[in-house]
């Protein structure tokens, strides 16, 4: 019970700071997420709703990376493990007390993929700011990928394009 009324304040704390980054202008770009090993961006405007960790109901002969599909809110969503899909390989098994902490990151209904990426954790907000410098993605890079920002502390975060992501034929053949 502690652990659903923790989510909803922060829930409540999440809408609260992205309202007023938007009718203040502060540059709150991204919504910053940690998948796997690694970090990420997901541009503002991209990202959907975020909701709790729920099991999907698994569909069968899809890739390692396709989770299920899962019921959020009365729609029905492909559930995709981000750190798998991006990395290429199955992520390392997460604990069941690391996996309370996940969530599923909803792509935003004007890109029209029902579609929600599953990350280990949720970060916060972030913008140009936050980073003391930038390199733009390598040539070989998937098309999705953004440029490469490094924080303060050193810490190396990758933006993700999402528009880009949900374009993608490999990511929309979920069919293994």
């Amino acid at each position: 019970m502690a652990n659903r009324d923790a989510l909803r304040a922060f829930q409540s704390r999440l809408a609260g700071r992205l309202q007023a980054a938007r009718s203040t202008g502060v540059s709150a770009s991204w919504l910053a997420v940690e998948a796997g090993e690694s970090k990420f961006l997901f541009p503002l405007g991209h990202a959907g709703e975020i909701f709790p960790w729920t099991p999907p109901q698994m569909v069968p002969y899809t890739h390692e990376w396709f989770l299920g599909v899962s019921n959020l809110r009365g729609g029905l969503y492909g559930v995709i493990e981000f750190a798998t899909f991006a990395a290429g390989r199955r992520a390392a098994p997460v604990s069941d007390a690391a996996r309370a902490q996940s969530r599923l990151v909803a792509l935003n209904e004007l890109l029209e993929v029902n579609c929600a990426l599953l990350i280990d954790r949720l970060v916060g907000l972030r913008g140009v700011e936050a980073f003391v410098s930038s390199q733009p993605p390598a040539e070989d890079a998937a098309a999705w990928m953004g440029s490469t920002y490094t924080d303060e502390n050193g810490e190396q975060w990758q933006e993700v394009n999402l528009q880009a992501l949900s374009q993608q034929p490999q990511f929309l053949s979920i069919g293994a």
